[in-house]
C-alpha cells in the first residue's frame, strides 16, 4: 500500500497535476486548496519512510542557518519597502483585514505566530519551494535554465495564491517570492534557510500589526518618496 502510494505520487506528471488542480479548489475554500497540496507532500514523505531530502530538507538545522535567515529576511524586508510603497500608491494598500483581530490582542498574536510558523513558514516553503519548484525544475532537466524558469513561474503562482490580499498584495509578493527562490537555488539542500527567512519576515510584520504601528523603515521611505 505504502509503496503503491509512493510510486503513484512520485510520478513526474503528478506534481504538475497537483499544481494545476489546486487553484480550482479555491472555489470551495482557499485553505482547502493549500491543505490539499500539503497533504500530497505529507503522503510522499510518509510513503518514502520520511525521506525529507526529497523536499530539500537533508541538512540539519544549525545556528548558522538561523542567523543567516534572520539577516537575509531583514535585508530583503528593508529592500522591498520602497517597492511596496510604490505599489500601494498606485494600487491601494494590501488587504490585511484577515489579521485585524490581532491588534493589541496578545493571545491572538501568539496564536497567529504559531499558525504562521507552522503553516506559512514551514508549510508554504515545503509546498512551493521544496515541492513545486524543486520537483518541476528537476522534471524539466535539472539545469540552471529549468530552475530559473520554474522559479519565475512558482513566484507568480505563489503571489496569485495570496489573492485575498488584493492586487497590491499579489504584486508585492511576486518579486519577493522570486528573490526567495533565487536564494533557494543557491541552497538546494537546505530548505530550513527559507523556512526561517519566511518565519522571521512574517513575525516582523505581524508584530507591527499587533502593536498597531507602522515600522520605522516604512515611515522613513514614505517621507523620502512621498514627502
Amino acid at each position: 500500500m505504502k509503496t503503491k502510494i509512493h510510486n503513484t505520487l512520485t510520478k513526474p506528471c503528478i506534481v504538475l497535476l497537483v499544481m494545476l488542480l489546486v487553484p480550482f479548489l479555491n472555489y470551495f475554500d482557499r485553505n482547502f486548496s493549500f491543505f490539499f497540496g500539503l497533504s500530497v507532500v505529507g503522503l510522499i514523505v510518509w510513503s518514502s519512510n520520511y525521506n525529507w531530502s526529497l523536499f530539500a530538507l537533508s541538512q540539519k538545522l544549525t545556528k548558522q542557518t538561523i542567523v543567516k535567515a534572520l539577516v537575509f529576511s531583514v535585508l530583503i524586508l528593508i529592500a522591498f519597502v520602497p517597492i511596496n510603497i510604490i505599489i500601494d500608491q498606485y494600487f491601494g494598500e494590501t488587504d490585511l483585514s484577515s489579521l485585524e483581530d490581532i491588534k493589541h490582542n496578545t493571545i491572538g498574536y501568539i496564536m497567529t505566530l504559531i499558525v504562521v510558523w507552522v503553516f506559512a513558514a514551514f508549510g508554504e516553503e515545503i509546498l512551493f519551494r521544496g515541492y513545486y519548484l524543486k520537483w518541476i525544475a528537476e522534471l524539466f532537466g535539472n539545469t540552471k535554465k529549468s530552475w530559473l524558469v520554474t522559479a519565475i513561474i512558482v513566484a507568480i503562482y505563489f503571489g496569485i495564491s495570496h489573492y485575498y490580499q488584493g492586487i497590491s498584495g499579489i504584486l508585492g509578493i511576486i518579486p519577493m517570492a522570486f528573490v526567495y527562490s533565487l536564494i533557494f537555488l543557491k541552497n538546494k539542500d537546505n530548505l530550513w534557510l527559507l523556512v526561517f527567512m519566511h518565519g522571521f519576515h512574517d513575525t516582523i510584520g505581524i508584530t507591527f500589526l499587533y502593536l498597531d504601528i507602522e515600522d520605522p523603515v516604512t515611515q522613513l521611505f514614505e517621507h523620502l518618496l512621498l514627502g
